[in-house]
Formats: C-alpha cells, structure tokens, sequence
C-alpha cells in the first residue's frame, strides 16, 4: 500500500476499495522503480501486492483495438479549492477539499486527490507521451474511478506551472500553499472523448475492479515543466501491462 507519508484521504479510499472487493488492507512495504523494489519485484514484497503478479486486469494498459459506442459523456463539477499538496514518494500528489465530483451515466464520483507520473502510464497505440495526469475519485461505496489527462511537450501549462512552482523537494508532509486555490477543470482538453475500461491501481496494492476513463486528447506542457518534474521523479511510470482480452471502449467523439 501507500507509504505512510501518503495522505490519509487516498489512504481511506484505497483501504475501502480494497475491502469492498474483498481484499486484504494491512499496510505493505516501501515499493519503488527499479531495482530490487521496482515493478517487476511488487508482487513478491508482500502477499498485501499479490494482484500486482496474479492480477488479470492490471493497469497501465497500450490502448488499442477500441470499440466506439454510443457513451455517455462525463460530466465535471469541479471548483476552486485550496492547494495542498504532497511529495509522498512517489510522485507529486494534490489533495482536493470536497465539492468536486464527476458523473458518468448518472453515477457520480467525488473527485479526491490527483497526481503525475512521468513518462505517460497510459500509451494510445504504442505511442507514449511526456506526462499524464490521475484524477482519482472516489463513489459512496468505495469504487473508484481514475480519469486520465495525457500530457504532451508543447506550451506551456498554466495549471501545470502553478502545481510545478511549489513542487515539495523532499518527501514528507502535505503542505498547503497559503492564498493559493486550484481547479481541477483547468487541466482538462476542450474535448472530453473518452476511451474506458476496467483497470487497477497502478501502484501497489494493485487493487482491480477500478474504472478508467483516459481522455483521448492530450494537453500541452513545456519541456521546463517536464524537466522540474523529472528532477524529483526521472520515472515514476508502471510498465504496460498485459491487456488481457478485456474490452475497451471509445467514444464516438
């Protein structure tokens, strides 16, 4: 699971997915990268991360052979909330107060926290890009649902930069940047198209049974912003993981 540095928010929703579908939420152990602690290693630093190697549904996934249907669009409710936020070890996380939420066929998920890996997770087609965006929410029940913003090198990121000018150096706590509010809609593309399926955490626990929702449009970032991040983390990207006949759905936009 998370370290303990991660914020209690994320920590609860993980614990209740992980419960709800039946799975052991003790903490586990510090995971990493690379080397003895990376990917290849999780599943075996703690029986908590088994579905990280007997998962059948693991994410990050190469999106390809989609399915257009006729989907509903999602729909965002986000607005203005302090900015707090985190090194927690693993990437540069932002927590975000109540009163931000998405709905999706009239299921509605609150928006909780959300975070960078660099390079993409995700990949269209076997094509990576230089950053991608999690914006992980959360139901009543526990379920989660991750939409995903790929970031590609172009201008700059006005959102991008405000998150990237008070990147915390060293792993600890969450600080909260005084007089300072962020929208969560200021990261997303004019388009909303979508491509979904069922996934997993892409860190350990590796818990499955999570909705993705990545957005086929990326955004611009600079290669400034790119590089501030990748002083902190040169990669905090998960591999591709085998998709493993699931289904995944494109909208017809």
């Amino acid at each position: 699971m998370l370290p303990r540095s991660t914020t209690l928010c994320l920590r609860a929703i993980i614990l209740a997915s992980t419960a709800a579908l039946g799975q052991n939420p003790e903490p586990g152990p510090e995971f990493g990268y690379a080397g003895a602690d990376g990917p290849s290693a999780w599943g075996d630093l703690s029986r908590v991360y088994l579905a990280c190697k007997q998962g059948h549904a693991q994410s990050p996934i190469d999106i390809r052979g989609t399915r257009k249907e006729a989907l509903p669009p999602i729909q965002f409710h986000y607005v203005d909330a302090p900015l707090k936020i985190i090194n927690n070890g693993h990437s540069v996380q932002v927590n975000v107060a109540p009163g931000s939420w998405i709905t999706v066929g009239g299921h509605r998920y609150e928006l909780r926290q959300f975070h960078f890996h660099h390079p993409s997770e995700e990949h269209i087609d076997g094509k990576s890009f230089d950053l991608s965006l999690h914006l992980v929410h959360g139901d009543s029940r526990g379920k989660l649902a991750v939409v995903a913003v790929l970031l590609k090198i172009g201008s700059p990121n006005e959102a991008v930069r405000q998150v990237f000018d008070n990147l915390p150096q060293t792993q600890g706590k969450e600080r909260e940047i005084a007089g300072a509010s962020i929208n969560a809609s200021a990261f997303l593309p004019r388009s909303l198209g979508y491509y979904t399926f069922e996934g997993s955490l892409t860190t350990p626990p590796c818990t499955e049974g999570i909705t993705w929702f990545v957005l086929k449009t990326p955004e611009d970032v600079s290669s400034e912003e790119v590089a501030d991040f990748a002083k902190l983390y040169p990669r905090d990207a998960r591999p591709i993981q085998p998709t493993g006949g699931r289904t995944i759905l494109e909208t017809q936009y």
